[in-house]
């Protein structure tokens, strides 16, 4: 049995803002407070990482989870080759602080991406990533 009440007129949290837009210092969230019972909390608490993720990063960790970490299959969900896929997952590691940026240096991805939306043939592509 759900004990939950419902506020009136409560509405649907949105995403903090990360970054202070005056000078670009992190944000630390100072009040907690619980929608149901209105109690609050007040201090300096200090967000995961998770909590500086974009939306989409965030989107594509779910889906990577979802899919139990299987990079092949989470290309083929959101209509992206593996190595788009594995930029992305290298991009979101980088994004949580996990690791160094190891992927391609971005002409390369710039070129994959061309050679996946038929801009360029594969030789094409070839001779471009060897010109690199």
């Amino acid at each position: 049995m759900n004990t939950r009440r419902k506020t009136r007129g409560a509405r649907k949290p949105c995403h903090a803002i990360n970054t202070c837009p005056a000078c670009g210092s992190d944000m630390i969230v100072t009040q907690l407070t619980c929608p149901s019972c209105g109690t609050e909390l007040r201090g300096n608490f200090r967000p995961n990482e998770f909590a500086f993720l974009t939306d989409d990063k965030l989107e594509f960790l779910r889906l990577f989870l979802r899919l139990r970490g299987n990079l092949t299959e989470l290309a083929k969900e959101i209509g992206v080759s593996y190595p788009t896929a594995r930029v992305r997952f290298d991009e979101l590691m980088e994004a949580l602080g996990y690791a160094e940026r190891t992927g391609p240096r971005p002409e390369v991805e710039r070129v994959l991406s061309m050679l996946e939306r038929g801009e360029i043939t594969a030789e094409e592509a070839e001779s471009l990533l060897r010109g690199l």
